[in-house]
């Protein structure tokens, strides 16, 4: 499925080949040798820093798979929403829905293996928002 599975190393990889970027390139960008990139491509996870200079590096926020990760497999609990909020890192108000992220919900509305209500109660989707999904989706098709 859509983002369940995240192997950092091989979108990286596959990002690094769309773009034709050469080895010596990255090599000089991250302050690594060659087999040390190798390596990364290999690697299913990466240190945030690491992970930063790749997406500055191919124009690709990675980081943004992740968010589609837990928008899509592990939305905020009812539980947690009336905690208190800190001052110290940031909140964000709003869900950031990728146009994959609508396309896979809108897919499996339309082939009948989620209703609605289902999308709804899974994803902690607004009733608005995906209401708003349905519309430009009728009306692009007809």
């Amino acid at each position: 499925m859509l983002y369940k599975e995240i192997h950092i190393g091989k979108f990286i990889k596959e990002r690094v080949d769309e773009n034709e970027i050469t080895i010596e390139r990255i090599c000089k960008f991250l302050g690594k040798d060659e087999e040390s990139i190798e390596k990364m491509y290999e690697k299913k996870s990466l240190e945030a820093d690491i992970l930063l200079r790749w997406s500055k590096l191919l124009e690709y926020d990675f980081f943004r798979l992740y968010s589609s990760h837990l928008i899509l497999y592990a939305p905020p609990s009812a539980v947690n929403k009336n905690q208190q909020k800190s001052d110290k890192i940031p909140y964000f108000r709003k869900n950031i829905y990728t146009q994959e992220i609508k396309e896979f919900i809108m897919k499996r509305i339309h082939s009948g293996e989620m209703t609605q209500t289902d999308v709804i109660k899974e994803y902690s989707i607004p009733k608005s928002t995906l209401h708003r999904w349905l519309q430009k989706v009728d009306n692009t098709n007809g």
